[in-house]
């Protein structure tokens, strides 16, 4: 029995032109969409880790990246 992986953040640059189309085809390869930028072709949400290759291979989808965290230290 293999474990999920963990859900992590992701920002996907789509082709403008078919927004809500690929949109929707990104949520049935199992996107949760937490924010649409439509008029610059982005959106961000967040996914199971070993779907992100699932996700790039969606018609449509320029570039998936992985949501950075950066931490500034404590003066």
């Amino acid at each position: 029995m293999s474990e999920a992986s963990e859900p992590v953040g992701v920002i996907l640059a789509v082709d403008r032109g078919r927004f809500a189309e690929v949109v929707e085809a990104l949520r049935r390869a199992g996107l949760t969409v937490t924010g649409e930028q439509p008029t610059v072709g982005t959106l961000s949400g967040t996914v199971a880790e070993d779907r992100i290759p699932a996700l790039a291979a969606v018609d449509g989808v320029r570039a998936v990246d992985r949501e950075q965290m950066n931490r500034i230290p404590p003066s």
